[in-house]
Order: C-alpha cells, then sequence, then structure tokens
C-alpha cells in the first residue's frame, strides 16, 4: 500500500511538472519588459532626449564627412603650386587650387589672385580667407558640446520629476506601500536618467574626436599658409 502511495506521487508530480513550467514562462514572458516599452515608460522628458540623440548623430556623421574631404596632405600640393609659379603660369596654379578645393588650397588661391602686391597684403588676405574657412569649419561643433551636457541634465530633470510623481502615487495609496508600486515608480523615473547619460556620452566622444579632427585640418592650413609666403619670398 505505501509503495503504491508513493508511485501515485511521483506520477503526479510527472503530470503537474510541465504545468508548473509553463506558468513559470507565462508569468516570464508577461513580466518581461522591451526596450520600447522602457522608453515609452519613461515620460514626456524621453521625447527631447530622443530628439537630442538624432541630431547628435546627425551632426557627428555630417561633420566626419566634412572633414575627411579637407583632411588632404598639402605637401604635393605645395610642390606643384611652386612648380607653376616659378613657371610662371599663375592661372594653372590657381585652378590648381580650384580643383584641389581644401580650406588651404582656398587660402593659397587668394594668395595666388594678390601676386603683384605687397607680401602684407598678400598675408592679411590669407588670414582673412583662413579665418572664414575656420569659422565654417567649427561649424555646428558648439551645438554638439551643449547636447553632451543638456542630455545628462534632462534625464537627471526626468528622474527628480518622475521621483516626485513616485512619492506623491505613494502618499495616496491607502494602507501598506506595496514594494512592486515603489519599485516601478523608482527604476520608471531612472530610465530618463540613462536615456540622457547615453545621449551625453556619444555627443561628449563626438566632439572631442571631430575637434581632434579640426585640429589636425588647421595645422595644415597653417603649414600651407607658411610655406607659400616663404615661397614668395625666394629670390627669383
Amino acid at each position: 500500500m505505501t509503495f503504491a502511495l508513493i508511485l501515485s506521487d511521483i506520477l503526479v508530480q510527472i503530470t503537474s511538472a510541465p504545468a508548473a513550467e509553463q506558468a513559470i514562462a507565462t508569468a516570464s514572458s508577461a513580466d518581461s519588459v522591451t526596450m520600447i516599452d522602457l522608453l515609452l515608460k519613461g515620460g514626456l522628458v524621453m521625447i527631447p532626449i530622443g530628439i537630442l540623440s538624432f541630431i547628435a548623430v546627425y551632426l557627428i556623421i555630417e561633420r566626419m564627412l566634412v572633414y575627411k574631404k579637407m583632411d588632404v596632405d598639402p605637401t604635393s600640393f605645395l610642390d606643384k603650386i611652386q612648380t607653376l609659379i616659378v613657371q610662371g603660369d599663375l592661372k594653372a596654379a590657381r585652378a590648381h587650387c580650384d580643383h584641389v578645393n581644401t580650406p588651404f588650397a582656398r587660402m593659397i588661391d587668394r594668395g595666388l589672385s594678390k601676386i603683384g602686391t605687397p607680401l602684407s597684403n598678400i598675408e592679411a588676405s590669407i588670414e582673412n580667407v583662413g579665418k572664414v574657412e575656420l569659422y565654417n569649419l567649427e561649424k555646428n561643433l558648439s551645438t554638439l558640446a551643449t547636447i553632451s551636457g543638456l542630455g545628462p541634465m534632462l534625464g537627471f530633470l526626468g528622474t527628480v520629476t518622475g521621483m516626485v510623481q513616485a512619492f506623491i502615487a505613494m502618499a495616496q495609496e491607502e494602507g501598506t506601500i506595496s514594494p512592486k508600486l515603489l519599485s516601478s515608480g523608482i527604476y520608471e523615473a531612472m530610465i530618463t536618467t540613462v536615456g540622457g547619460l547615453i545621449v551625453g556620452i556619444i555627443a561628449y566622444v563626438g566632439y572631442n574626436y571631430l575637434v581632434t579632427k579640426l585640429q589636425k585640418i588647421v595645422h595644415q592650413m597653417e603649414y600651407a599658409s607658411v610655406e607659400f609666403l616663404e615661397l614668395l619670398q625666394q629670390p627669383k
């Protein structure tokens, strides 16, 4: 009789195990939260954070493409310009500047257009073009720097407002406050901080990378202008 009861219990456990596993899986799938659900739970503050993320990515890609076109070694360019100047073919030299189409090439082109005037005028013209080119190269970098600081601040703002709403909900709750209510309110409030930090990190890293590329281009511009002025001062 005892053996029969033990066997019966074993059969009941075997038959009930799949049902229990299915119930656990169903509960687990019901409690699982997707990334989209998390973003939606972040509240209205996630909207400007999302907009800032798209702007940051666009600016980084746009500036990278621009700097990639401008990052050209000026050495061979200056050798070609020197050869044409020695030959007295200023028209071909300016045409070569238009073909290269980089900031330092446009600076040299302005210098070539002033040949025949005092050297101080040529130097001033090159410097003025360099300032304009630098302004164009720095375009949108300040916006990217602003996003790197604004993103985390918006995230923190969303967290603070979310925590306020969570505490208001707990204050209005009658009786014992459930841990689920407390934890859900807190993690929903922290979502905006995570989003803001992600945007801030992307913008900060992208800004510093672009500044490094910009410094390299500025160095090329300075090198080209100095070499060109020295070329004009060489004895004919």
